[in-house]
């Protein structure tokens, strides 16, 4: 399995291609193509390339899939014996990313269509 750990909107994410992430909003059009390059982390085969802080020559690649906003999140302050409440509510925008391929130094480690297809043996035919 390989996989890789990005920073965006200044968090750390850890994607895999073929799954989608909901990451801060990003200013990308809808179905337009992103490439991300500040990875810090990418892991293949069982092979470790960490950066310092980012690996060089890593490229993460997606596609936008669509803008939203995210639930509502509550934020309630209360004075006890008082009878002072405030109650608030904020809606963070948010940016749904499809993770298409994993490349490092030019070459494609894992991809989308590798990882909705998995590579199988193909059966022999018999004669009958």
């Amino acid at each position: 399995m390989t996989y890789a750990i990005i920073e965006t909107g200044g968090k750390q994410v850890r994607v895999e291609p073929g799954r989608f992430y909901d990451v801060e909003s990003l200013p990308v059009d809808q179905d337009e193509k992103l490439t991300i390059e500040k990875v810090l982390l990418v892991q293949h085969d069982g092979n470790v390339h960490i950066g310092q802080p980012l690996v060089a020559g890593a490229i993460i690649e997606g596609t936008i899939v669509r803008h939203f906003r995210d639930r509502k999140v509550i934020v309630y302050k209360m004075r006890p014996k008082k009878k002072t409440r405030k109650k608030r509510g904020h809606r963070q925008e948010v940016t749904r990313l499809m993770i298409d391929s994993i490349t490092l130094n030019g070459e494609v480690l894992a991809s989308r269509e590798q990882s909705e297809n998995p590579t199988s043996e193909p059966q022999a035919a018999t004669a009958e």
